[in-house]
């Protein structure tokens, strides 16, 4: 590190090292670590907008409390690189998200100071008030604070959360990280001053006296109304009703961004117990132009140039899925009114911004409600439409009990699209879609397909939109696709439950899915080019239905069979081709390729995919082995 460039910032190794700093010396630290942020994560890309946006907040909560002993719960994990880099890992910051990195979300395991593991949204209240109740128990003296941002606060996890913190009365302090907007206007000057009254500890130790003169009868019971009552018709102006009622303090809005005020502000709730809201408003991608101006794409904006913020994109002409997927369903919803869009607030992510763009009224982007997109999509199923409901793979989980229930059993005609299944990168084990095929084969009546390019996606979600029954899922990786032209053809019809053969051969037969069927036919054409065998090569499609009938003929005609997938090999292709062999009266080996029983880390894709056995490499040496195998048996 530069010591000239981070003067302040090179001193930092703990948050102790942040305690000792003056409140100008704090400013600069806010400063320089946004600056070190931004050049971080313009040569490894990770999610800068919003912890650009929480340098503020992580600073004052380091500045004011005692981490490790208290609990500081995170809520995805998007703000949390300011966090990281003042708790021993600024060095390490320089690696965020590489394989022999540090993850790009807080990680047991990684540090003391990151209490508890987050990736997906809305879990930090459940959480903190795990560990609020945990210190009650055990007769900790610890603070609990879990941070969420607005976004995250729609999930219905959150709101249960905080029903259940609000009625257990524990120890705990809800920080609302408002980036996006307002619950309501701050109210000024007023707005400022009944903040300092209401948390000046004075004011709190005189209120305790009196409900404690008061004791506990009649008297006690009408003052607290009359107080809860004019306190509520103050605070809804704030936006505070709706926490008030939930039985939390609501203290708010604040300047999140003003580091004084955060400090006070966090000074004074210190000392006040029960369940209590901070509402901090932040501006996303604070102190850097670029992403103050554009916050959805600098929320994880890739590598990028840090003096000019100009992104540093490669057109390597190849469409990638999720444009794929854009542009169908805005073509098919144009020729049929009953298609319409479905997402839970990633319309960018996902490609569904086009729909949103000329067709509004056929798309609806519910916020992170997973499970209210699945059941408010089987709701317009049931009434007549056709939805297209696409949910990133790994965000998929929280809905299985909709799709169960909601879809499935009732048998209605909702497509799924699952974007980002298999290995998904840097975001690491949080992110991964590698389960989903596995988790969803359980469920009876649904259908399961995997493209192996752009043009057998297109056609897939053509196929669905004529399904009379659901749920339909369609899941591809993240990333781009083959490059094979989608555009000019023809929508065919694929039938549900039928593979199809890419290169035919003897001895060894490989079933694989989704684009791994291309490493594969790439590994088959190097093993007949450089020693003369000739492995057969199955694109199976559909994960459910299984093509039982190609199966059962590739058994009568080879030796071994070969699966291979971007899943867990637990309950995924390799479970179902097994289950069909093993019921013969012959069966005959197989080998199954695919994610192992274990939580894959952060690395590059083709990292991961090459650890894992999926590269064309990994998958030519793997059929050397069989063949070498029957070799050996002759």
């Amino acid at each position: 590190m530069e010591d000239n460039k981070y003067k302040i910032l090179c001193t930092i190794d703990s948050p102790e090292d942040v305690k000792k700093l003056s409140l100008d010396e704090l400013r600069d630290l806010c400063a320089e670590i946004r600056q070190y942020m931004i050049e971080c994560c313009s040569v490894n890309p990770g999610h800068l907008g919003p912890s650009l946006g929480a340098v503020e907040l992580m600073v004052g909560l380091h500045y004011v409390y005692d981490a490790p002993k208290d609990k500081l719960v995170f809520d995805v994990g998007h703000q949390a690189y300011a966090h990281k880099i003042i708790t021993g890992r600024r060095e390490a910051f320089r690696k965020n998200r590489t394989r022999d990195g540090i993850s790009g979300f807080p990680k047991r395991s990684e540090s003391e100071y990151d209490s508890f593991g987050v990736g997906h949204s809305s879990t930090s209240i459940s959480a903190a008030l795990g560990f609020a109740e945990a210190a009650k128990l055990q007769g900790l003296k610890q603070k609990t604070v879990a941070l969420i941002g607005d976004g995250s606060l729609t999930g219905g996890l959150a709101f249960e959360g905080l029903n259940n913190a609000g009625v257990s009365r524990a120890d705990i302090l809800v920080i609302l990280n408002d980036n996006n907007i307002s619950i309501d206007r701050n109210v000024g000057a007023l707005h400022d001053y009944l903040l300092k009254i209401t948390t000046d500890p004075r004011y709190n130790k005189a209120k305790k006296q009196i409900w404690d003169c008061l004791g506990e009868g009649r008297a006690r019971k009408a003052v607290q109304k009359f107080v809860t009552t004019t306190k509520s018709h103050l605070v809804s102006e704030s936006g505070g009703a709706l926490f008030q009622a939930m039985g939390f303090r609501y203290f708010g809005p604040v300047d999140g961004n003003d580091i004084s005020q955060v400090i006070e502000i966090l000074k004074r709730l210190k000392e006040i117990k029960g369940p209590i809201l901070l509402h901090a408003l932040t501006k996303k991608g604070k102190g850097y132009a670029p992403a103050e101006e554009n916050q959805t794409v600098w929320h994880a904006p890739g590598a990028f140039d840090p003096e000019t913020g100009e992104r540093l994109k490669v057109d390597n002409g190849v469409s990638r899925y999720q444009d794929v997927f854009g542009e169908v369903l805005l073509d098919l919803a144009k020729n049929n009114p009953s298609v319409v869009g479905i997402t839970p607030a990633m319309a960018s992510g996902c490609g569904m911004n086009r729909l949103a763009k000329e067709m509004p009224e056929k798309f609806f982007d519910v916020g992170i409600e997973e499970e209210h997109a699945v059941t408010f999509a089987a709701g317009l199923a049931a009434g007549g439409m056709k939805p297209f409901c696409n949910i990133y793979s790994s965000f998929s989980q929280r809905a299985y009990d909709q799709i169960l229930h909601d879809v499935a059993l009732q048998e209605l005609p909702v497509v799924l699209c699952f974007d980002r299944g298999g290995l998904v990168g840097e975001d690491g084990a949080t992110h991964h879609g590698c389960y989903d095929m596995s988790a969803y084969r359980s469920i009876p009546g649904a259908v399961i397909a995997a493209p192996k390019d752009e043009r057998e996606l297109k056609n897939m979600m053509y196929s669905a939109m004529l399904a009379e029954t659901g749920p339909y899922i369609i899941r591809y990786p993240r990333g781009y696709g083959e490059g094979v032209d989608w555009k000019s053809a023809a929508y065919q019809t694929l039938e549900s439950g039928r593979g199809e053969l890419m290169l035919a051969g003897s001895d060894v037969a490989v079933f694989a899915a989704g684009p791994f069927v291309y490493r594969a036919v790439e590994a088959a054409e190097r093993i007949k080019a450089e020693k003369g065998w000739n492995p057969t090569i199955y694109n199976i499609r559909y994960i459910k239905p299984l093509d039982e009938e190609l199966v059962r003929k590739a058994c009568d005609a080879h030796t071994r069979l070969v699966t291979v997938e971007d899943g867990t090999i637990v309950g995924g292709l390799y479970g179902a081709v097994a289950e069909i062999v093993a019921a013969m009266e012959e069966p005959l080996p197989v080998k199954g390729v695919g994610i192992p029983d274990s939580f894959i880390g952060q690395a590059t894709q083709e990292e991961q995919r090459e650890d894992c056995g999926l590269s064309a490499e990994r998958l030519y040496g793997l059929f050397v082995d069989e063949f070498e195998k029957i070799s050996k048996k002759d």
